[in-house]
């Protein structure tokens, strides 16, 4: 089969495009063949040699990628016999393996995919929905919600909009780029600004006070760095600052966005991390509900709809490399 190896840690180019061996499923595993892989900002870190959330590195050569999506084509010792030739979705965990044409995975890792939904729109949501679905664990939007979302243009920003518009909110969405801007807009936004304008602030500012009469309620930040601490600025007495990603990190304009307990207290607003341990506690221990959740609002009634970015498989780098930059709309998906 062809997949993308990691020989070494490092820039997108050490992403490579090999024919290697067809893995073999083990027992209680399933193996899929597969028609979309998830590319993730995690696997951009783990390729330049981060571990980030995951205890240890990968060992190399390593083939990158955790969520896939296809049919399953061959099974394990012990592996229940109904599962083959049925198309799956799959959150592989910690476990790499997707940047592939084949990929293993434990058979309790495998969703039915309904018959109408693409294996793309898939993967994006048992990844990015599921975490979309976990962040909104942390807060209770409606119609007198006020919903600011910093990279709306993105996988789970898309779908944040989404959401926070079917709930009845006022929604201002931003992106980078008149482009991006106008998908934000067209997904539902009451307002898409673009960030990299150094005027945006003041124009959010003057729609909330003049249009909507009242501040932002609820900030959802993935940026951080100066953009989301003028996002900050937009909150109300009150408001919460939902934190479950810093794109901004080690670029120009900053670190992880921290507030400190007393301009907390003198802002009257609350700032939290939202992902890792807190997200697994509020979904009771188990991703899987939330995944089971994400791909039931995508197929049932189209609540959710995922925005889609794919590349083929061989062109994993350019992948990487335009998610790194920017340079993606929606959830980044490869096809073999």
């Amino acid at each position: 089969m062809h997949a993308i190896r990691l020989h070494a840690f490092g820039p997108a180019g050490n992403l490579t495009y090999e024919e290697i061996p067809d893995p073999v499923p083990g027992p209680g595993q399933a193996r899929v063949r597969v028609a979309a892989a998830g590319v993730h900002l995690i696997d951009t870190a783990l390729r330049e040699g981060k571990r980030g959330p995951f205890p240890a590195l990968p060992e190399l050569p390593t083939v990158p990628g955790r969520e896939i999506a296809g049919t399953v084509d061959a099974l394990g010792a012990g592996t229940d016999p109904s599962w083959l030739g049925r198309r799956v979705v799959a959150h592989l965990g910690t476990a790499p393996g997707g940047y592939a044409e084949l990929a293993v995975t434990d058979a309790d890792r495998l969703h039915d995919l309904p018959g109408h939904l693409g294996e793309a729109e898939a993967i994006a949501m048992v990844g990015t929905g599921r975490t979309t679905l976990g962040i909104l664990r942390f807060t209770t939007l409606g119609p007198d919600s006020v919903v600011l979302v910093t990279a709306a243009a993105g996988g789970i920003g898309t779908l944040l909009v989404q959401y926070a518009k079917n709930a009845g909110a006022t929604v201002v969405g931003l992106a980078g780029g008149p482009d991006k801007t106008a998908r934000v807009r067209a997904n539902g936004a009451d307002l898409a600004v673009d960030y990299l304008r150094t005027d945006w602030a003041e124009e959010v500012r003057t729609y909330l006070d003049d249009r909507v009469g009242r501040r932002a309620t609820v900030v959802f930040d993935s940026v951080g760095g100066t953009t989301g601490r003028a996002a900050v600025g937009l909150l109300a007495r009150g408001g919460q600052h939902l934190v479950f990603g810093w794109s901004s990190a080690g670029a120009d304009d900053g670190e992880p966005l921290v507030f400190t307990e007393d301009e907390l207290a003198e802002r009257g607003i609350t700032s939290e991390v939202v992902v890792g341990p807190a997200m697994l506690q509020r979904a009771g221990g188990d991703f899987r509900r939330l995944e089971l959740a994400a791909l039931a609002a995508a197929a049932a009634d189209g609540t959710l709809r995922p925005a889609v970015h794919s590349f083929p498989l061989k062109d994993a780098a350019a992948a990487h490399h335009a998610l790194e930059t920017r340079g993606t709309t929606g959830k980044v998906v490869l096809v073999p």
